[in-house]
C-alpha cells in the first residue's frame, strides 16, 4: 500500500469526518430518545457504521415496526455496496479473507475518492479516507449518546439536513466521468419513480440496476506489487 497515497487519503478524508461526526451524533440522539441505552447507541455505530442503515432501521423501530423489519429495509438500503464491492473487489490484494476484511473499509466517500476512473481503485486512498470517518463517527456516536439532553432537538439544530447534503457531495466528486452522469440521471429516476411506490430500501436497490451501463468500461489492470505505479500511470 501507497503511503503517500494514504495520507493523501486521511487529509481528503478529513471535511467527511467532520460531517460524519455530526450524523453519529444526530443518530445517537435520536437512539435515545426512542428507548436505546446510550451504550446500545453507540456500539450500534461502531460496529455498523453505515449512517443510511442505521437512520432506516431507527425510524422503522421507533415508529413500532419490528427488528427483523428494520433489520431488512437496513441491508436493503445498504444492497449498494453489493456492486460497489463487486467493482472494488480486483483492486484489493490476498487471499478472500483479507480481502473480505479489507472490504469493511468501503464507505460511500471513500469509495468514489479511491476511484481511479479507469474500473481500479487506490487502496491506499481507500484506507486513509476511512480512516478519519471511523474515528469521527464513533467520537460523535458517544458524544450523541452522553449528551442528548442538551442536543435533543436535532431539527432545530439543522442536523436533518446534513445527511442528504453527504450524499450530493459525494455524487458531485463521481460526476467527473460523462459514463458517470448517465448512470447517475438514470439511477435518481428509478429512484424518485419507486419512492412513493415501494418500501424502504427497495428504490435504492433498484436504482443500483443503472451501474450496470457501466460494465462496459476498461477492465482494471494488475494493483499488486511494483507493477503498481505503472498499471495506473500516477507515479
Amino acid at each position: 500500500m501507497d503511503a503517500d497515497s494514504f495520507r493523501r487519503g486521511v487529509r481528503l478524508g478529513m471535511p467527511y469526518g467532520a460531517v460524519a461526526l455530526v450524523l453519529a451524533l444526530s443518530f445517537s440522539v435520536l437512539a435515545v430518545n426512542a428507548g436505546f441505552t446510550p451504550l446500545q447507541a453507540v456500539v450500534t455505530s461502531a460496529l455498523v457504521f453505515a449512517g443510511s442503515a442505521q437512520f432506516t432501521a431507527l425510524t422503522i423501530v421507533a415508529g413500532g415496526g419490528s427488528i427483523p423489519a428494520a433489520l431488512s429495509a437496513a441491508a436493503l438500503m445498504h444492497s449498494r455496496f453489493l456492486a460497489m464491492g463487486v467493482a472494488l473487489a480486483p483492486s484489493l490484494t490476498g487471499g478472500r479473507l483479507r480481502r473480505a476484511v479489507e472490504g469493511q473499509a468501503v464507505v460511500d466517500s471513500s469509495w468514489a475518492l479511491a476511484n481511479r476512473g479507469d474500473g481500479t481503485f487506490d487502496r491506499g486512498l481507500l484506507f486513509g479516507t476511512t480512516l478519519p470517518q471511523y474515528v469521527a463517527w464513533t467520537t460523535g456516536a458517544v458524544v450523541g449518546a452522553f449528551s442528548g439532553d442538551v442536543l435533543a432537538d436535532t431539527e432545530r439544530l439543522g442536523l436533518d439536513a446534513l445527511f442528504p447534503t453527504f450524499f450530493v457531495a459525494i455524487l458531485l466528486a463521481e460526476l467527473r466521468q460523462p459514463r458517470a452522469r448517465v448512470v447517475a440521471a438514470l439511477g435518481a429516476g428509478i429512484a424518485i419513480a419507486l419512492v412513493p411506490l415501494a418500501p424502504p430500501g427497495v428504490p435504492v436497490l433498484a436504482a443500483g440496476a443503472a451501474a450496470l451501463l457501466g460494465l462496459g468500461a476498461a477492465r482494471p489492470g494488475p494493483v499488486d506489487g511494483a507493477g503498481d505505479d505503472a498499471a495506473r500511470g500516477d507515479g
